[in-house]
């Protein structure tokens, strides 16, 4: 078990330390560590120094394997998809490279790239690796003013661009042009863009046009360093500008080797053959890295045609290996699961409930998850299986935290490994992952993966112990070779997270007694209450958004009042067949504003606030059901689906202000 036993060990040399000193360590706050498998560092590879390497090897290893693939699209219609092998990929990141030197952007210059993901983007990216230029991703969800920010901030002197994005960029005008020299879009221009672009004194080019410029001009490829900066990623944050994380060569060549040792010892080794859906943003650090590890293996990434609804069409076109997600897409998956099943039928809804109870226990009592019920599997399972293109071996959930219920349901119905993982853009991704057929694990991220280090930090304002014998708890602390180098141009934020090599993440950890990490809260996420109690409110989001018919809910609270109210966006399905059951007639947003709705949603969040034994301040008192989903539209979460507290609290201040009024 990949930790575990460096976990136990240091936990107790942790404890025997403190109890020399009469209780924690007179140098600072208590701290509880533990180490992930392996040296502090990976081994050494001869030739990979950076990442470039990681995709110049590959393809003198691998020249003819499909690497880039995208659907053909004919008459409108999108048909099978096509492929660039990675010897292809690699003379038009060549011509790409030459073009953007043929500009006058060298070493250490900033490219920007802004957009969906597609072949272009990560040749775009490449171009920056060989030459050791920076690449600045924005999301493609940003709006004009988040993206003037970053262009700016960053001094991006070239920024290739989706087709359908440029329009934003051109809003950025003039302020972005004092270092912004150069657009190229991933398609076409059209003459207005172009004349636009022009009057402020930037050059704008098509893809095609692009290509051509650096003409048969060969650039020698400048020396790089592990140290070398290789990307600044912009995080998308809760509150206030994003932060630029400088990320090192030396980070992401780090955890290419975690994940490959991690997935050796579990017995899951990544193969050239394997296939991987893009549609993750390449601009956060989770589908960056993932995306580098299946270059560094040859293997082949297909790209989504970027419309949600249309993704499940592309999986089944493309019949991925390997599925990552975040928890509000599996969640998505979980409840049109769950819908097909109550609407199954009888005969339907009973045999999916035995097969999931037969399997699910034999899995609990350790059995691995292609032999817990066989019979099963093809009579039941297989047509889950077959949703997600019938050859997913592996899904990875990350960036959020996975609901426990979820979590399992997956493991049982999907015939697939299901492994959680957690890491910050600071930590360069995967810092911790759960161990596959390991149903202890449930709720949990795991424990730390290889070559990192790990310790927890008491918090005392909010009652966390690290060196509790019952339950250590408290804000998790990183150190090693995947940690960034620091924030652009915030040496002041750099020094407040970063002490003594030591990742502060400001996120609240429990070990386990198998060595994994389970997340319980948010440092930050802690208000007081009128009559002097604290709340830690993502801790209470965590088990109410367990509640049945709860989708996604906001907790709130102030030192004014004494109680806490609650924002929540309930599940269709789910309140649609209470409506039905009660009599309550409408659509979804009329059912959503009745009264007995809202007591049937608060009751289910109270029951499962006294299960899980919260105290009586801890409950809910009122909620508001809101039809919509949180979205990014309306600023109120980040692109990882991250809780943006102000910006909540701004759009539902008159909610919350009447939920108030009407209690008094």
């Amino acid at each position: 078990m990949v930790g575990s036993m460096k976990h136990l060990v240091q936990v107790g040399e942790a404890r025997e330390a403190a109890a020399e000193d009469g209780g924690a360590p007179s140098a600072g706050p208590a701290y509880r560590c533990a180490a992930g498998g392996g040296a502090a560092s990976p081994p050494a590879v001869p030739g990979l120094e950076c990442c470039w390497d990681i995709f110049r090897m590959t393809v003198e290893k691998f020249p003819g394997n499909p690497m880039l693939g995208r659907r053909e699209i004919v008459d409108g219609k999108a048909g099978k998809y096509t492929w660039m092998t990675y010897k292809e990929a690699y003379d038009t990141v060549i011509k790409v490279g030459a073009s953007i030197r043929s500009l006058g952007v060298g070493k250490g210059g900033r490219c920007g790239i802004y957009g969906a993901n597609c072949p272009e983007w990560v040749i775009s990216m490449q171009a920056c690796n060989a030459h050791g230029i920076y690449c600045v991703p924005l999301y493609d969800t940003l709006g004009a003013g988040a993206v003037e920010f970053i262009l700016c901030h960053s001094e991006v002197e070239i920024a290739f661009v989706e087709e359908k994005k440029i329009g934003e960029v051109l809003k950025t005008f003039p302020n972005a042009t004092k270092y912004l020299k150069t657009i190229v879009s991933f398609g076409k221009v059209n003459s207005e863009q172009k004349e636009k672009v022009e009057q402020h004194g930037v050059s704008i080019y098509s893809w095609e046009e692009f290509l051509q410029l650096g003409g048969e001009e060969k650039y020698e490829l400048p020396t790089k360093e592990k140290d070398d900066i290789c990307t600044i990623m912009y995080t998308s944050g809760t509150t206030g500008d994003p932060k630029g994380v400088l990320i090192s060569n030396r980070s992401i060549i780090t955890i290419i080797s975690a994940v490959d040792e991690f997935l050796g010892n579990s017995n899951e080794k990544l193969r050239e053959d394997d296939v991987y859906i893009s549609y993750l943003p390449l601009a956060h650090i989770f589908d960056r890295v993932l995306e580098e590890v299946f270059i560094h293996h040859g293997a082949s990434i297909g790209f989504w045609r970027g419309d949600v609804k249309l993704l499940v069409e592309d999986i089944g076109e493309l019949k991925p290996t390997i599925f990552c997600a975040v928890p509000r897409v599996l969640d998505r998956i979980y409840g049109g699961l769950q819908e097909k099943v109550s609407t199954g039928g009888f005969l339907k809804k009973t045999l999916f409930g035995v097969a999931y109870k037969y399997k699910q226990g034999n899995m609990v009592k350790g059995s691995r998850h292609e032999e817990a019920a066989a019979i099963f599997d093809k009579l039941v399972f297989t047509k889950v299986k077959r949703g997600l293109g019938g050859r997913v071996r592996l899904i990875l959930s990350g960036a959020a935290p996975l609901s426990n219920h979820v979590e399992e349901f997956l493991r049982v119905v999907t015939c697939s490994l299901v492994l959680q993982g957690y890491g910050l853009t600071e930590t360069c991704a995967g810092s911790f992952v759960s161990l596959p057929n390991n149903m202890s694990m449930l709720g949990t991220v795991g424990p730390p993966v290889p070559y990192v280090e790990v310790r927890l930090e008491s918090v005392p304002e909010m009652g966390y112990d690290a060196l509790s014998k019952e339950s250590p708890r408290g804000e998790i602390c990183i150190r090693g070779d995947t940690l960034f180098s620091g924030y652009y141009k915030r040496d002041d934020l750099t020094k407040e997270v970063l002490v003594d090599g030591w990742f502060h993440t400001g996120d609240i950890g429990e070990w386990q007694p198998d060595g994994s990490m389970k997340i319980i809260d948010r440092k930050k996420n802690i208000f007081k209450l009128s009559q002097g109690e604290y709340v830690a409110v993502e801790n209470l989001e965590n088990i109410f958004g367990q509640a049945p018919g709860v989708d996604s809910i906001w907790v709130y609270g102030n030192s004014f009042e004494s109680c806490l109210v609650a924002v929540v966006n309930p599940n269709k399905q789910a309140l649609e067949r209470w409506a039905e059951s009660n009599g309550v007639t409408g659509d979804i947003t009329s059912i959503c504003e009745n009264p007995k709705a809202k007591e049937f949603i608060l009751g289910e969040l109270t029951k499962t606030g006294k299960e899980k034994k919260l105290k009586g301040f801890e409950l809910i008192r009122a909620v508001h059901l809101e039809p919509v989903p949180f979205d990014m539209d309306r600023d109120l979460i980040t692109p990882t689906y991250k809780k943006k507290r102000p910006q909540l609290l701004k759009y539902y201040q008159s909610v919350i202000d009447n939920m108030y009024k009407n209690m008094k």
